[in-house]
C-alpha cells in the first residue's frame, strides 16, 4: 500500500512537471506555428502553409539593420560584462568585508528592477552626464553598450559565483607552491575550473542584451535601430506572420547557441 502511494506521488509529480513545462513552451509552439500560416491576417484554422514570410524578412531593411546592431551591441556588452563581472565574483566569493553582502545584492539589481524603470534611470543618468561633462553620451553607441553591459554583469556575478562556491582551492595552492604566479594560477587553474560558469554567463548575458527592448527604446540613437525595436515598429503598421518568422529565427539562433555551448560546456553544472 505504501509502495502504491509512492508510485502515485511520483507519477503526480512528473505529471505536474510536464504540464508546467508544456505551459511554458506553449507560446513558442504557437509563434512557430503562426510563422507558417499562408494568410496575411492570422486566423484559425489556417488556410494553408507557406515559407514566404521568412523570405519577407530579407526584403525588410530594418530587420537586417536591427539584427546587426543588436548583434554588435550584445557582443560588446557581453565582453564588457564579463571583464567586470568575473573579478567582482572572485572578490565577493573569496573575500568577506563590510558591505560585501550589500554590494552583491546591488550587482543583481539590473535583473530585479523592471526594465522600463532601469531604462528610464540610465536615460536620466546619461543626460546628467552629458550636461556635466559635455560628452555626447546620450544616443551614442557607447552609451547603448554601457547600458546593456549592466544586463550582463548580474548573470556573470550570479553564475561565476556559483562556480567559485564549490571550487576546491587545493589545486590553486598547489600551482602556487610549484612556482606559478597569481595570474598564471588564475588563467591555468581557476579560469579552467569555472569555465562552465563563465560560458553560461556569456550566453545568458548575450541573450538578455540581444532581446532587450525597454532599455534600448531610451538609449538608441535617432536613426539607429535594434531588432526588438524593428519588430515593434513593424507591428505598428502590419500584423502579418513576418514578425513570427523573425521570432522563430531568433529562437533557432539562441537555441542553437545553447545546444552547441552545452555540447562543450555542461550548462547544467551551473544553471
Amino acid at each position: 500500500m505504501m509502495l502504491d502511494g509512492r508510485i502515485f506521488g511520483r507519477m503526480a509529480l512528473f505529471g505536474t512537471a510536464y504540464l508546467t513545462l508544456g505551459f511554458i513552451l506553449l507560446p513558442l509552439f504557437f509563434v512557430t506555428w503562426l510563422a507558417f500560416f499562408a494568410q496575411e491576417i492570422p486566423s484559425f484554422p489556417p488556410e494553408g502553409y507557406t515559407l514566404k514570410w521568412f523570405g519577407a524578412i530579407a526584403d525588410n531593411r530594418n530587420f537586417a539593420t536591427g539584427f546587426l546592431t543588436s548583434l554588435q551591441v550584445a557582443i560588446a556588452a557581453t565582453l564588457i560584462g564579463l571583464a567586470l563581472g568575473v573579478p567582482a565574483s572572485l572578490i565577493l566569493a573569496r573575500q568577506t568585508f563590510l558591505g560585501s553582502s550589500a554590494i552583491n545584492q546591488l550587482l543583481l539589481l539590473p535583473i530585479v528592477v523592471p526594465g522600463i524603470v532601469l531604462g528610464t534611470s540610465i536615460y536620466v543618468f546619461q543626460i546628467e552626464t552629458e550636461i556635466a561633462t559635455g560628452l555626447p553620451v546620450l544616443g551614442s553607441m557607447g552609451g547603448l553598450v554601457a547600458g546593456h553591459a549592466l544586463l550582463v554583469i548580474p548573470w556573470t556575478v550570479r553564475l561565476v559565483t556559483a562556480s567559485l562556491t564549490g571550487l576546491d582551492r587545493a589545486a590553486e595552492e598547489a600551482a602556487q607552491s610549484l612556482g606559478a604566479d597569481q595570474w598564471t594560477t588564475f588563467r591555468r587553474v581557476t579560469l579552467a575550473a569555472i569555465r562552465p560558469g563563465v560560458v553560461a554567463a556569456a550566453l545568458f548575458g548575450f541573450v538578455a542584451s540581444f532581446g532587450n527592448l525597454e532599455m534600448s527604446l531610451f538609449l538608441v540613437a535617432p536613426g539607429s535601430i535594434t531588432l526588438p525595436i524593428a519588430i515593434l515598429q513593424y507591428l505598428e503598421w502590419k500584423i502579418d506572420p513576418t514578425v513570427a518568422a523573425v521570432s522563430v529565427l531568433q529562437i533557432a539562433l539562441i537555441g542553437g547557441a545553447m545546444i552547441i555551448t552545452d555540447r562543450y560546456v555542461k550548462l547544467a553544472r551551473v544553471v
